[in-house]
C-alpha cells in the first residue's frame, strides 16, 4: 500500500512536457554566433526546468538555418508545421529572418527574433506572430555615421554584401552619413556573400583613396576583405557593423583586426542588467563556445517565451496575444517593450574598436583618449 501511495505521489508531480524551438546558423561561416545563441536558449530552458515552480517541463527543438534563406524556409516550415512546438527563438542572419516571416504568419507560429537586425523583419508587414528582442540596424548606422563624422573623416568607400542584410546596411548608413553632411561616399561596391577574391573592387577603391572603408556584411567576408586590403596596401579605417562583432573576426585576422570599428545595439553583455547572472550561469554549464554578441538576446527571447507559456498555457494563439501586450517587461537585456509591429525599442548602441585582440568600448579605448591613433585620425 505504501509503495502504491509513493507511485501515486510521483505521478502527481510529473509535469506536462512542452516543446519550444530554436533556429540559428549552426554550420557555415557564422556558426559561432548560432552556437552561442543556441547555448543561450538552451540555458534558459535548463534553468526553467530546474525551477520547481515551473508548471511545465520544456524540451528544446534545435534546427540549423545555415544562414541561407532557402534552408531557413525549409526548417521554419518544419518547425511551424509541428503543432507540438509552441513558439521559437529564431535567426541570427537577417537574410534568413526576412525569408521566413511569411511562413510563421501562415502557420500562426509565434517567434521572437534574437539576432537579425534588418528593420523589414518586423516593419515590412504587421504580423502578430513576429517579434524581436534586439534592435535594428537603423540606430547602429546612425551611431556609426556620427562617430566617423566626429573623427573628422571626409571620404568613405562602401562595400556591402548583396543580401537583404548588406543592402539594408548600405541604405541606412548612406542616409545617416548624408544627413550629417560632413563626409561623402566616394564609391559603393556590392559583393556576394560567397565571394573569395575582392581584388577588382579593392583596386578601384585604392584609386579613390578613401579614409574609411565601411563594410556591411558578416564575419567571413569581412575577414577576407580586411586581409586583402592589407595585401594591396590600403591603409583606410575598416568600419564594420554588428555582423563582425564576434570572436571569430578577431581570430581570423590576428593583428590585422587592430583598429577595426564596429557597432551593436544593446550594452556589452557584462554591462547588461542581468549580464553578471547570465555569464555566471552560462559558464557553469561549461559550453564549448562563448555566447557571442547576441547570446544574451537569445536567452532573453527564450526566457520570454517560457514566461509566456507559463502564463497562458501551451497554446500558440494565446502566446501570440500575450506577446502583443509586452510592456516594460524585465529581462537580462533590460526592459522589453514591443511596439505595434513586435519590435523592442533598444535605445543603447555600443560603439566598439578592436584593441589588443578584443572588442573594447570606444569610450574606454586608447583610440578615444588619443593615446593610439586610427589610420588618418587627426
Amino acid at each position: 500500500m505504501a509503495a502504491g501511495l509513493a507511485l501515486a505521489a510521483g505521478a502527481a508531480d510529473a509535469k506536462d512536457k512542452v516543446k519550444v524551438g530554436f533556429i540559428g546558423p549552426l554550420t557555415g561561416g557564422v556558426s559561432v554566433n548560432g552556437i552561442g545563441g543556441r547555448n543561450s536558449a538552451d540555458l534558459a530552458v535548463k534553468l526553467r526546468n530546474a525551477d520547481a515552480k515551473a508548471k511545465y517541463e520544456y524540451e528544446l527543438v534545435v534546427l540549423d538555418d545555415e544562414c541561407k534563406p532557402n534552408v531557413a524556409v525549409q526548417v521554419a516550415t518544419k518547425m511551424a508545421a509541428d503543432k507540438d512546438i509552441i513558439a521559437g527563438a529564431t535567426h541570427y542572419c537577417s537574410s534568413t529572418a526576412i525569408a521566413t516571416v511569411d511562413t510563421y504568419h501562415k502557420f500562426g507560429f509565434p517567434v521572437i527574433v534574437w539576432g537579425a537586425v534588418l528593420p523589414d523583419i518586423t516593419y515590412r508587414n504587421k504580423y502578430a506572430e513576429v517579434h524581436r528582442v534586439n534592435g535594428t540596424m537603423i540606430n547602429q548606422n546612425d551611431a556609426n555615421a556620427e562617430l566617423i563624422s566626429s573623427l573628422g573623416y571626409k571620404t568613405v568607400a562602401v562595400i556591402h554584401d548583396t543580401t537583404d542584410y548588406g543592402k539594408g546596411h548600405n541604405e541606412y548608413f548612406s542616409k545617416a552619413l548624408a544627413k550629417i553632411g560632413k563626409a561623402k561616399i566616394v564609391g559603393t561596391f556590392g559583393v556576394t556573400a560567397e565571394q573569395q577574391d575582392f581584388t577588382a573592387e579593392l583596386t578601384q577603391i585604392k584609386s579613390l583613396n578613401p579614409e574609411v572603408i565601411y563594410f556591411g556584411g558578416l564575419t567571413p567576408i569581412g575577414v577576407r576583405i580586411r586581409s586583402q586590403m592589407d595585401k594591396l596596401g590600403i591603409k583606410a579605417v575598416f568600419d564594420g557593423t554588428s555582423g563582425i562583432v564576434s570572436d571569430a573576426f578577431v581570430q581570423g585576422l590576428g593583428p590585422l583586426a587592430e583598429g577595426t570599428l564596429a557597432f551593436r545595439e544593446g550594452a556589452p553583455t557584462e554591462k547588461l542588467p542581468g549580464g553578471k547572472f547570465f555569464m555566471e550561469k552560462y559558464n557553469a554549464q561549461k559550453y564549448d563556445n562563448p555566447p557571442e554578441a547576441y547570446g544574451a538576446f537569445a536567452y532573453a527571447a527564450m526566457d520570454m517565451i517560457l514566461d509566456t507559456i507559463e502564463k497562458t498555457g501551451p497554446d500558440r494563439k494565446k502566446v501570440i496575444d500575450e506577446l502583443g501586450n509586452v510592456k516594460d517587461r524585465d529581462s537580462i537585456v533590460g526592459k522589453i517593450t514591443f511596439d505595434d509591429h513586435g519590435q523592442n525599442t533598444v535605445p543603447v548602441i555600443t560603439r566598439y574598436v578592436i584593441q589588443d585582440g578584443k572588442f573594447v568600448e570606444w569610450d574606454e579605448s586608447e583610440y578615444a583618449s588619443g593615446k593610439r591613433k586610427l589610420p588618418g585620425q587627426k
